[in-house]
């Protein structure tokens, strides 16, 4: 049952979030204006921890041997819930994807908590988690023990429109090189085999093959190299490629039909192939419906709205590696909208809204609703037991 005094607790939370607000409005600009790719995050990292550890915070820099992780705990309590904080950009386009906002969220949320989490019986930890875009960094977190002991895990993550729970699709990676004898393409193009044709064989296969493709399937990908002189049949030809689908199971039946059209392009065009991931694949997201609820709760309760996406929303999907934690222990990822429409995540006029007002209100917005979805989740006793009886990563 939900203790009455939660709204004062709330009310609180707010206040020190509103406190704060400019501080964490320049953190988020200030991480907006130097974006660094996965696990080199070394400046946001260091901002983020630190502003932790002012606020009271045991922090522990450069956990499971990864320089840019971070964990800072308060309280003591039985129950650990677990909010994370991404900060990593993406080539090119920087920010695209508003990590800069998910980590003056999570230390908005923090700052409002702080001096609840004894009250609440928790123990409140912000896990700094690098490399979400390409390296899967919080699959290696897991897989090293940064999650031991935790009963939930709590994100909220900037996108075009508000979301409860998203559809966040399994998703993997991998590199493809072809290798072959190079000759000179003018004088002596015969002896040759061009590695680059059999990219175009296997690329070719995979259009052929999307009639088969389920409705949330996705493969795209990147010519990296193909050489440098027109003239020359070249050695190699390399490529970057990216497959999605609903679920892992799914996921595996796709990639191998993939990787079936690369071994064709090899096998036409005699060229060897050399086919490499570089990090695990990751897994669909699996909310927890009761954690979601409170959220969408608390989120209304700041003046958050819902918008009935129908189809659109299966369309916009994407992936997470918090998809990989909520295999393991509960977890939300609920988006929160920073009106940036026509632009979405990953595009490079995205990039430009994750520091205007609207963003800069969602990060107190959602610094807010994480707070009180904490807050409840610790005042729920019947959720308390349910997530502390859970069978999984605890210490």
């Amino acid at each position: 049952m939900l203790a009455v005094a939660t709204m004062n607790e709330k009310e609180l939370a707010r206040r020190r979030i509103a406190t704060a607000a400019d501080s964490l409005i320049e953190l988020s600009r200030r991480i907006h204006a130097r974006p660094e790719l996965g696990f080199e995050e070394v400046l946001a990292s260091g901002w983020v921890a630190r502003e932790l550890e002012r606020a009271g915070f045991a922090v522990e820099l450069g956990v499971c041997e990864l320089p840019t992780a971070f964990v800072a705990r308060a309280g003591s309590g039985p129950l650990e819930l677990a909010i994370c904080a991404e900060y990593d950009a993406l080539p090119e386009i920087g920010h695209a994807c508003g990590h800069n906002l998910i980590a003056a969220i999570a230390l908005g949320a923090a700052l409002g908590l702080r001096e609840l989490v004894d009250d609440l019986g928790i123990t409140l930890s912000i896990i700094g988690t690098p490399a979400e875009e390409f390296g899967n960094g919080k699959a290696v977190l897991l897989e090293r023990g940064a999650f031991d002991g935790v009963d939930a895990a709590l994100i909220v993550h900037p996108a075009p429109v508000d979301v409860v729970e998203p559809p966040l699709l399994a998703f993997a990676q991998f590199d493809v090189e072809y290798s072959a004898r190079g000759s000179d393409g003018a004088a002596g193009p015969e002896p040759g085999i061009d590695p680059a044709a059999a990219l175009t064989i296997a690329q070719v296969a995979i259009g052929l093959l999307r009639p088969r493709f389920e409705a949330t399937d996705r493969v795209h990908g990147i010519l990296t190299h193909a050489g440098a002189n027109p003239e020359r049949v070249v050695e190699r030809a390399r490529g970057t490629y990216m497959v999605r689908a609903k679920n892992l199971s799914d996921l595996g039946v796709l990639e191998t039909r993939v990787r079936r059209c690369f071994e064709a392009g090899a096998l036409a065009a005699e060229a060897r192939l050399r086919i490499r991931e570089p990090h695990e694949p990751y897994a669909e997201m699996r909310h927890d419906h009761d954690l979601a609820s409170i959220y969408r709760r608390n989120a209304e309760a700041v003046g958050r709205q819902f918008p009935d996406l129908g189809r659109f929303l299966e369309r916009g999907t994407g992936s997470t590696d918090m998809g990989n934690v909520s295999q393991v222990l509960p977890a939300i990822h609920p988006a929160i909208g920073i009106d940036s429409l026509p632009a979405a995540n990953h595009q490079p006029e995205f990039t430009a809204h994750c520091v205007s007002p609207a963003a800069d209100r969602a990060i107190l917005d959602g610094a807010a609703a994480l707070a009180g979805t904490v807050i409840d989740i610790g005042r729920d006793e019947a959720l308390r037991a349910r997530l502390l009886a859970r069978e999984g990563v605890r210490s």
